[in-house]
């Protein structure tokens, strides 16, 4: 089973972006360790100097691996100190981030094209 690609989109206030990345250029060791029990998997963040914050990370499971942060203490913690960094927020930022959809993965369109790859790609066709 190939794992679910989740990207999502933040604002962060203009006024709040250099402590924002100061605050996850070293984020605690509690919370790294339970983003990656809870099935976070190859989480980054992007910054533009405007604020536009992107996120993309892997998991088998989004409402599984959302709801095993939800249960940790250190993720309310977290979710509590960030929540105030953010434009036009409803809820906790790892609840309240607005999901964008894939329209495109190399990969995948590889993989379904493998068979046509490897036949037009032969000698003597």
């Amino acid at each position: 089973m190939s794992r679910q690609r989740v990207c999502f989109q933040l604002q962060v206030k203009p006024g709040l972006i250099d402590e924002y990345t100061r605050r996850h250029a070293a984020v605690w060791p509690e919370m790294l360790a339970a983003l990656k029990s809870a099935g976070w998997h190859n989480y980054s963040l992007f910054l533009r100097p405007d604020g536009l914050l992107i996120g993309y990370f892997e998991t088998d499971s989004l409402s599984e691996a959302r709801a095993r942060m939800a249960a940790t203490d250190i993720n309310t913690r977290w979710q509590a100190e960030m929540s105030g960094f953010f434009e036009d927020l409803e809820g906790a930022p790892d609840e309240g981030f607005l999901q964008l959809t894939e329209v495109f993965n190399l990969e995948d369109q590889l993989r379904a094209a493998a068979p046509d790859l490897t036949h037009s790609t032969s000698k003597g066709d």
